[in-house]
């Protein structure tokens, strides 16, 4: 797929983000779910360890495990998470469900734990980065990998304890959440979701 590339039109005659096209996992990702504002704290975690863990894998390896992910981290409910231990860690690493990988998986009980310990709250930290009023892409090369947004962010959460976010997962995160819209100008959700202003 060409960075250049606008809007692509599918066969149901809307005009989507080209990236959402290339899968049925990838369309109801796009069409139903990516840039939808998030702000609970269990679903936001959900998403950050998400990203985090297809850091160097396809977005759809994630998409297609998460599931497996849901039942394997006790539907990301942070509390939970948090209580892990060293048993919990060995039975993550046997499950085929999920990415077995040792340093993501303790990130994500780490961030668990670091989660709790934000005095008011995961969704408060993160939508303080929301930018509403970012420009709307034409084409994928207009969206960028990073913002100074999301390297704050990433800057705040790493110094709150949290693992495995650096500025390019913390704007994934912001894109999929809802904290910018980067569906391009003319994706038929562009805009489908109210931002704060």
């Amino acid at each position: 797929m060409s960075r250049a590339a606008g809007a692509v039109t599918g066969d149901d005659g809307q005009a989507r983000c080209p990236w959402g096209m290339s899968a049925p996992e990838y369309i109801a990702y796009h069409d139903d779910e990516w840039g939808r504002p998030v702000r609970d704290d269990d679903a936001l975690y959900e998403r950050l360890c998400l990203e985090a863990f297809q850091s160097g894998l396809s977005w759809l390896t994630i998409l297609r495990k998460r599931d497996g992910f849901r039942q394997a981290f006790d539907g990301f409910a942070i509390e939970k998470v948090a209580a892990y231990g060293p048993a919990a860690v060995a039975r993550l690493l046997a499950d085929a469900s999920i990415v077995r990988n040792r340093a993501k998986i303790e990130a994500a009980i780490a961030n668990a734990k670091a989660a709790l310990d934000l005095p008011d709250g995961l969704g408060t930290v993160v939508w303080r980065y929301a930018d509403p009023g970012a420009p709307a892409p034409r084409t994928l090369t207009d969206v960028p990998a990073t913002t100074p947004g999301s390297t704050a962010l990433a800057k705040e959460l790493k110094k709150s304890g949290f693992r495995f976010v650096g500025p390019t997962t913390a704007y994934a995160l912001m894109q999929a959440c809802g904290l910018v819209d980067d569906h391009l100008a003319d994706c038929f959700r562009r805009g489908a979701y109210a931002l704060p202003t």
